[in-house]
């Protein structure tokens, strides 16, 4: 019989290339235990709400009566919901027509994007307009749009930094173009050098490629970093002589565990610049719902915004979102209380501001307990998570490890985390699937497990990596 157009090896070959870690060998195995009855705690991939966050109540009150707005006619409403969140629901359905069944305008609701740009405005200081605005299907889906239209062929590269996460080494990979890595520093605390930046896009260029985007991510992941102001303007100095537009994946913005080091937009820090580098630097900006203190992943919900980007590419932006015809409505009801949130005075503001903070403040403090669990192991050395959901410790392998990965031809730190997952059921990433320089290896872990449940975790974790260094040393 003759082979079929889907079987695999008449498939593209750009889809066999792609590889996203963070639901690969070690997730799969991790399910499979969990189907053989094996207590799994996935800390894997950054979902809150899995892990047994809370949703913020006032959201879920508003988008509960745009989803069944039969409710609004009950004359019992305002027994059941508060008038500031039955006020927002009718306010969110008079901006679509039909409600949350009907498509939106394929950049998404109008009224949506403006609060958005109201947002931005009262964050930067600077006036942000609506049209540039696209709300998606979580951020991921609006990376992954932008990248497929920078990315013309396989010699046009983006830099990307290492470790990163694997959304952009999959997209790129998947559209065809090329990879360019430029390094963090692990001892400077994931600091970026910019002489090795430029480092990196020469030898690009040696190799034929060219350069087209830089990819930052503010709050880092895996790696927790928050970029000082001094660093935002050398990336944009960089980007700007180097004719690169500047994408500033800002996800885990909200996501700030220490005060030395606070989030500031890369929007922001352009314009502070002033011309010509305001007026000419493209950059494209990324946030959602799915992290902060929402953590509302499967609500898919995220928008990108687009600076100095001229209206006939705007147009060609436009049209090819308009192709999945719209963004899905109810997460854009989400980013636009994200956006506009209740305000003091409001009734719903003490329950959403009391529920917000203690999710906050429980996530510094799991932060906390994770390094420094961490850094009580044997061999063990991790870096304080300032932002973002992620640990990200180096595990110093001794070579009896190195060399039984080997023989069952298994990465270094995937062979660790297997061992990791059937010994203790805590599911993490390797390194490897993130990025690292030779001979280093790491995992990746969420600190999204309850607070009350993160001691014994990281007993069980010290338990099973002192005894594994003592096997293999």
């Amino acid at each position: 019989m003759s082979s079929k157009p889907l079987d695999y090896e008449n498939l593209n070959e750009n889809v066999k290339k792609c590889q996203y870690a963070v639901r690969g060998e070690l997730y799969l195995r991790a399910s499979q235990l969990q189907k053989e009855g094996k207590k799994i705690i996935f800390t894997n991939v950054g979902n809150p709400h899995a892990l047994g966050q809370k949703p913020l109540t006032f959201p879920r009150q508003v988008i509960a009566l745009c989803q069944a707005p039969f409710l609004l006619d009950d004359p019992n409403v305002g027994q059941l919901f508060p008038a500031d969140a039955i006020a927002k629901a009718k306010h969110y359905l008079s901006l679509n027509s039909g409600g949350l069944g009907a498509y939106s305008d394929s950049r998404g609701i109008p009224g949506v994007r403006k609060e958005i740009a109201d947002f931005i405005e009262r964050r930067d200081g600077y006036l942000s307009d609506p049209e540039h605005i696209f709300l998606t299907d979580g951020a991921s889906k609006g990376i992954m749009q932008i990248l497929h239209t920078i990315i013309r062929g396989p010699n046009d590269g983006v830099l990307v930094p290492v470790p990163q996460y694997p959304l952009y080494s999959a997209t790129i990979s998947l559209y065809g173009g090329s990879l360019v890595p430029y390094y963090l520093e692990e001892t400077a605390d994931w600091g970026l050098d910019i002489n090795g930046l430029r480092q990196s896009i020469e030898q690009a260029r040696q190799n034929g490629i060219t350069v087209r985007a830089m990819v930052i991510i503010n709050p880092g992941n895996p790696t927790g970093q928050c970029l000082s102001e001094q660093n935002l303007r050398q990336i944009i100095q960089f980007c700007y002589e180097e004719n690169l537009v500047l994408l500033g994946d800002e996800v885990y913005q909200q996501n700030i565990y220490q005060d030395e080091h606070p989030f500031i937009s890369a929007r922001k820090v352009l314009f502070d610049m002033g011309p010509p580098v305001s007026k000419e630097l493209q950059l494209v900006s990324f946030h959602t719902v799915s992290k902060g203190y929402w953590g509302e992943c499967g609500q898919r919900g995220g928008y990108f915004e687009m600076t100095n980007i001229p209206p006939k590419s705007v147009e060609e932006i436009y049209k090819v979102a308009s192709i999945s015809l719209s963004p899905n409505v109810p997460a854009q009801i989400f980013l636009g209380l994200l956006a506009n949130p209740p305000k003091p005075g409001d009734i719903s503001y003490e329950q959403f501001a009391r529920e917000s903070k203690g999710i906050l403040e429980s996530l510094r403090r799991r932060a906390h307990i994770m390094t420094d669990g961490f850094n009580s192991c044997k061999n063990v050395v991790c870096n304080f998570t300032e932002g973002a959901m992620y640990s990200f410790p180096q595990i110093q392998l001794p070579p009896g490890a190195i060399d039984a990965a080997k023989k069952l031809e298994k990465a270094p730190d995937s062979f660790y985390c297997l061992k990791l997952l059937e010994a203790t059921g805590i599911s993490t990433v390797p390194g490897s699937g993130f990025g690292q320089k030779e001979g280093v290896f790491h995992l990746r872990t969420t600190i999204l497990p309850a607070e009350e449940e993160m001691p014994s975790i990281m007993a069980s974790f010290k338990k099973f990596n002192d005894e594994f260094m003592a096997q293999y040393e």
